[in-house]
């Protein structure tokens, strides 16, 4: 199979990758969302409206949202887990909104404290008042390669909970690799089992890189004809319910391996790199892009 000509990139750094990290101030939220949109950037998952007793680094998504310089064409979502969430989403000026399952039993409890089928039967008020506003779902699908308590994931319970969000109207499904323990021969097996329940084109990668191969699990998915890649800028991120995952794959390094595939993004790398570096001197910590690593070097040089 040949490789797609063009990638969405999923910018999910101001959510899923602050939202594990130390707080910062909203000034630094709105500042890292213009910087990225300026990058190019066509899809910024841009806060979560969750209880900030949970989450308290994202307590101040509502402020973020109606702060930050949109541009026409862009996409600034939210994650809302209730309905309750979605109002408060729908308010701040969210254009597209998130909700999430598991394809493991055990996280799903430890993670939102209900079955896989309890949190997909909550799910369906915020469906339907989704669909009201004419506002596009996407559903994220966590622990797709392995789980913390469970160890090894079936392909097979992944397709299952992936169609199910489909069925209940999810436009896009995210296939998440929250502890990222996949290597690229489990990557590819389980995208294939995925997409014979629900169509390639309506599927994204979400791969964390504890283990240093979410560049390669992407990269062996590519061919299969999967089009969208989930990414945080620096590598920010991980997981509060699994021990030692460490950040999402960066943003620069997936731009850089896709420049080099010859694959379009229409996003600027280094001012992507500058956005990454910029929120890393904020958090105080350095970036875990090698990419930004490298081109950083080469200037100081």
């Amino acid at each position: 199979m040949s490789l797609p000509k063009r990638v969405k990139i999923v910018e999910v750094g101001p959510r899923d990758g602050l939202q594990n990290e130390q707080q910062v101030s909203t000034a630094a939220k709105v500042e890292l969302i213009n910087r990225l949109t300026a990058a190019g950037m066509s899809y910024i998952e841009a806060g979560s409206f969750v209880s900030p007793k949970w989450v308290p680094q994202m307590a101040d998504s509502a402020a973020v949202m109606k702060t930050i310089q949109r541009a026409p064409g862009t996409t600034y979502a939210a994650l809302t887990p209730n309905l309750k969430g979605f109002e408060a989403a729908l308010e701040a000026g969210a254009t597209e909104v998130a909700i999430f399952g598991a394809a493991s039993e055990s996280f799903s409890q430890k993670n939102i404290n209900c079955s896989i089928a309890e949190s997909l039967a909550r799910f369906e008020p915020v469906l339907k008042a989704a669909q009201a506003h004419n506002l596009p779902v996407r559903g994220y699908v966590s622990c797709v390669l392995g789980c913390p308590y469970e160890g090894a994931i079936e392909p097979s319970k992944v397709a299952e909970v992936a169609a199910q969000l489909a069925e209940l109207g999810c436009y896009e499904i995210s296939l998440g690799d929250t502890i990222g323990v996949g290597t690229p021969l489990q990557a590819q097996q389980m995208l294939s089992a995925v997409a014979e329940r629900v169509p390639m084109q309506q599927l994204a990668l979400h791969f964390h890189n504890t283990y240093g191969q979410a560049l390669a699990n992407i990269a062996s998915c590519l061919p299969l004809g999967v089009s969208t890649i989930d990414s945080a800028v620096a590598g920010l991120g991980g997981c509060p319910y699994a021990r030692g995952a460490s950040g999402n794959v960066a943003t620069e390094d997936v731009l850089y391996m896709l420049a080099g595939m010859g694959i379009e993004t229409g996003i600027d790398l280094d001012a992507v790199i500058a956005a990454g570096l910029t929120i890393c001197r904020q958090l105080g910590q350095t970036s875990r892009s090698n990419v930004a690593l490298a081109k950083a070097s080469q200037c100081e040089e």
